[in-house]
C-alpha cells in the first residue's frame, strides 16, 4: 500500500471529529459571553492602577437613546420644500473659513438654509439660559423682548432664569410654545465668583430639570439684545463662538490660563480658536459634561489657592480645545459695536452687547 494512501484516507477520520469539536466551542463560548452575569472573576475586579486612573476622571454619564454620536443619530425626515440647489463649484463664501480642520462647520451668514432646518427641527425644544444676579436684572426686559423677535423664531423655546431677585423679573409678552422659568439663586459678593459659579448651577439644573424638559441648551449673557436671527442652524451636540476680539488673532496672543499649576493651562503652542464665555451650547447631556468638568477643574484650583485668569471662560477654552466642538458659531453670534469696528465680511450681527457701567452693574 503506498502510505500517501493512508495517511490520507487516516486524515479524513480524524480531522472531521476535531473540526467539529472546534465549531462547538466557538459557539457555546460566544453563548456564555452573552449570557448576563456569566464574567470572569478577573474581569468583575479591575486592576488597583485602572480604579486610581478612573478615580481621576470627570463625572461620565451615561448614554441614552438621545444621547448618541453626531453620525448615528437618527436623521429627521423633512417635508417637501422648494429651496434654491447649493452649488458645488459656487461655495456661497469664499471670504472666510467656514470649516474647522475637524468637519465641525462655521457657521457664518450665507452658509445655511433656514428653511430647510428649520423643518429638520421642527420638533425640538430649546433651553436658553441667562444669569440676572443682582442689577444684572435691569438687562432682561430687552433681552426677553428681542428674543421674542429673534431667537428660535417658531420653536419652542423655555427661558431660564437664573436670579437672586425672582420679583424683579419682568413680565414680556411671548409666543405660542414659548415660557419664562425662574429659577431662585443665592448671589455671591463678587462678580467672579458669580461667573465661575455659572458652570455649578447650569450643572446642578441640567440633572435636575433640562434633561427632562429640553432637548438643546443655549447659554448666554444677559447683558445683551438679540439684533437679527438666531436660529436652529447653531444647535449641535456641542458648539462654541468665536470671540469678537480674538477671531484673526494668533494662537500666542490668545489669553489662555497660562499657569501650569491651572486646570485651565494651556501651552502656548496649543489652540486652536478663542471661545466666548458668552455663547456656548449644545445638547442637555454634553452640556452638563462640559459644566461638570469645568466646575469640578475651578474647584481644584481653588483648592490651591488659584483662580484662572478669565474664571469660567479659560476653562471653557480648555475643555473645548480637548472636546472639539461639532460647531463653531461665527463673531455674528456676539459682537460690541462700542469696542470693536465691524469688519466687512461680518455681514450680520445678531446678538449685540448693550452699553453699561461695568463697575456700577458689577458691585451692586
Amino acid at each position: 500500500m503506498d502510505p500517501r494512501d493512508f495517511w490520507g484516507k487516516s486524515a479524513k477520520l480524524w480531522l472531521c471529529p476535531i473540526l467539529l469539536f472546534v465549531a462547538c466551542l466557538g459557539f457555546y463560548s460566544n453563548v456564555f459571553s452573552l449570557t448576563p452575569g456569566w464574567q470572569s472573576k478577573e474581569s468583575q475586579s479591575p486592576e488597583p492602577q485602572q480604579l486610581q486612573e478612573s478615580s481621576l476622571q470627570p463625572e461620565s454619564l451615561p448614554l441614552s437613546e438621545c444621547d448618541c454620536h453626531l453620525d448615528t443619530c437618527r436623521i429627521p425626515e423633512v417635508p417637501r420644500l422648494i429651496y434654491p440647489k447649493a452649488q458645488v463649484l459656487k461655495p456661497t463664501r469664499v471670504d472666510v473659513l467656514v470649516m474647522t480642520p475637524w468637519f465641525a462647520p462655521i457657521i457664518w451668514d450665507g452658509t445655511f438654509d433656514s428653511a430647510v432646518l428649520d423643518a429638520q427641527f421642527r420638533n425640538t425644544t430649546i433651553g436658553l439660559t441667562v444669569f440676572a444676579i443682582k442689577k444684572y436684572v435691569v438687562f432682561l426686559k430687552l433681552f426677553l423682548e428681542t428674543a421674542e423677535k429673534y431667537f428660535m423664531v417658531g420653536h419652542r423655546v423655555n427661558y431660564y432664569i437664573f436670579t437672586d431677585r425672582p420679583a424683579d423679573v419682568p413680565q414680556v409678552p411671548l409666543g405660542e410654545g414659548r415660557q419664562v422659568v425662574v429659577l431662585e439663586v443665592r448671589n455671591y459678593s463678587r462678580w467672579q465668583d458669580i461667573s465661575m459659579h455659572r458652570m455649578e448651577m447650569i450643572r446642578n439644573f441640567s440633572q435636575q430639570r433640562f434633561l427632562h424638559e429640553v432637548d438643546y441648551l443655549v447659554c448666554v449673557d444677559v447683558d445683551m439684545k438679540f439684533s437679527d436671527h438666531v436660529g436652529v442652524e447653531i444647535l449641535a451636540p456641542l458648539f462654541g463662538t468665536l470671540h469678537p476680539g480674538f477671531y484673526a488673532a494668533p494662537r500666542q496672543s490668545f489669553t489662555y490660563e497660562r499657569r501650569p499649576l491651572s486646570q485651565a493651562y494651556i501651552p502656548r503652542d496649543e489652540g486652536d480658536f478663542y471661545y466666548a464665555g458668552g455663547f456656548f451650547g449644545g445638547s442637555v447631556p454634553e452640556v452638563q459634561r462640559l459644566t461638570t468638568a469645568c466646575h469640578q477643574a475651578m474647584v481644584a484650583d481653588k483648592a490651591k489657592g488659584i483662580e484662572a485668569v478669565w474664571h469660567d471662560e479659560s476653562h471653557l477654552n480648555r475643555y473645548l480645545l480637548y472636546h472639539k466642538p461639532s460647531k463653531v458659531l461665527s463673531p455674528e453670534y456676539l459682537w460690541d459695536e462700542h469696542m470693536l469696528q465691524r469688519p466687512p465680511f461680518l455681514r450680520k450681527l445678531r446678538y449685540v452687547a448693550v452699553p453699561k457701567n461695568h463697575a456700577e452693574i458689577r458691585n451692586r
